[in-house]
């Protein structure tokens, strides 16, 4: 049995307690049955889209600056409140930043609070899908004081603020945005879909349009929104998206892209996709469509169909949710084979959404010092696929997506495909 180790970064400083407590008011005010139905918690209602204001209602217009920047204000202002209050492992604000010369512009940070020491746990790579474990940490144990807002969709073309909301006004499962207690940015929190449900990390289109609404709500565009799938290098699994501002653009969002020919009358929902070209990890690029539901839509039949194939992923949502990165990886396949380099596992850095768009998170001052663009290349290179194997993917991705490529011929099976998947006896230990 293949094997490797990892230490998974701590996203709650309930992470470790292994209290099994369930009683009506355990004490420590969990996001739990016992204690979050009978609380109450600021609420973000975020507008409908496409709503049509009955005759004589009045709307806010989306061109206001007060409601422009309300999800921007109330996120970081409550972030902060958060860091203000000693709830973050480490001060990432001292963290040191900087841009490694260079045409692509690869950001390099030096965390050395993320490298956190902690019972090794197992958790299998092999498996993109795997079923909710409650005995495991998950969500429901983090403290209401990490907990920020729930956010909700709004009933009608307005968005508004209700600063003490019962938990249960919209619905019996909220959807809530928690700080990250191992933050590698700014205003680094995490959405969790309908947190007492027990959904296990496995994207859905209800979700991924959950995290489209909110880029588009926040109208910013340094705040960008991440997935790691099982196998990507997500360390709980238990739904969730992250989500961070900053100000400098990430190399991905800098790299060139190529436009795939689809047949326009086959694609009435207006939406295209492009290869990225010149860049370490081989990826799509999703973008237009007529509505934010039909982007959304196709991205996560995409997403879905790689799940549900056991493939490894991850995912960027960019530009207000106007750009969507998808990336199909590989690395913690290759490391359990042996076939990353010992130089590169030393270096602990996990590469997840964040690092795969160019923003690398590194645990050792030596590696910080001596970082360059090759030595950034070559850890990245390591998460690609094969550009045959990426050839394959890349077809089955725009077929379930619902974008037919002009002149297309499939010429290759999907037993092929599954055969050069992850469906290997992998096993890794966190």
């Amino acid at each position: 049995m293949l094997t490797i180790k990892r230490v998974p970064t701590v996203l709650s400083n309930y992470q470790e307690d292994d209290s099994d407590k369930v009683s009506i008011g355990c004490g420590r005010n969990c996001l739990g049955q016992c204690c979050l139905s009978v609380s109450k918690l600021p609420l973000y209602l975020f507008r409908k889209e496409g709503y049509v204001p009955v005759q004589g209602e009045m709307v806010e217009s989306s061109e206001e600056v007060c409601e422009i920047s309300f999800l921007h204000n109330l996120l970081l202002g409550q972030w902060e409140d958060r860091m203000s209050r000693g709830l973050f492992r480490y001060d990432v604000t001292s963290c040191e930043t900087k841009i490694i010369p260079g045409k692509h512009g690869f950001i390099a940070q030096l965390n050395e609070g993320r490298h956190l020491k902690k019972r090794p746990t197992e958790f299998r790579v092999d498996q993109v899908l795997q079923p909710f474990d409650e005995n495991k940490f998950n969500f429901k144990k983090i403290g209401q004081e990490e907990v920020l807002f729930m956010f909700e969709q709004s009933a009608d073309g307005r968005s508004r603020f209700v600063p003490n909301a019962p938990t249960n006004m919209i619905s019996t499962s909220p959807n809530v945005v928690a700080i990250n207690v191992s933050p590698i940015e700014h205003g680094h929190v995490l959405l969790i879909p309908r947190v007492l449900d027990c959904l296990p990390q496995r994207v859905d289109h209800d979700s991924f349009l959950l995290a489209m609404q909110m880029a588009k709500e926040a109208a910013d565009a340094s705040f960008r929104i991440g997935y790691n799938s099982l196998g990507g290098f997500a360390t709980v699994n238990n739904l969730h998206f992250q989500a961070y501002y900053l100000a400098t653009p990430f190399a991905i969002e800098k790299a060139p892209t190529q436009r795939i020919d689809v047949d326009e009358g086959l694609n009435p929902r207006g939406i295209y996709v492009s290869q990225l070209l010149d860049y370490p990890v081989q990826a799509l690029v999703f973008e237009g469509g007529n509505t934010i539901r039909d982007l959304s839509d196709a991205v996560a039949s995409a997403l879905v169909f790689l799940q549900n194939n056991n493939i490894a992923f991850n995912v960027l949502i960019s530009n207000c949710g106007k750009r969507i990165f998808v990336f199909p990886q590989c690395f913690a396949e290759r490391q359990a084979l042996g076939e990353v380099s010992q130089e590169i596992l030393d270096a602990h850095i996990n590469p997840a959404v964040w690092e795969i768009s160019g923003h690398i998170v590194m645990k050792r001052r030596e590696d910080f010092d001596g970082a360059s663009e090759a030595s950034a290349w070559r850890l990245l290179s390591e998460v690609s696929l094969s550009e045959e194997r990426f050839q394959e993917v890349k077809a089955y991705i725009l077929e379930a997506a619902g974008l037919h490529p002009q002149h297309f011929k499939d010429e290759y099976k999907m037993n092929e495909l599954i055969q050069n998947g992850l469906h290997r006896d992998c096993l890794v230990q966190q």
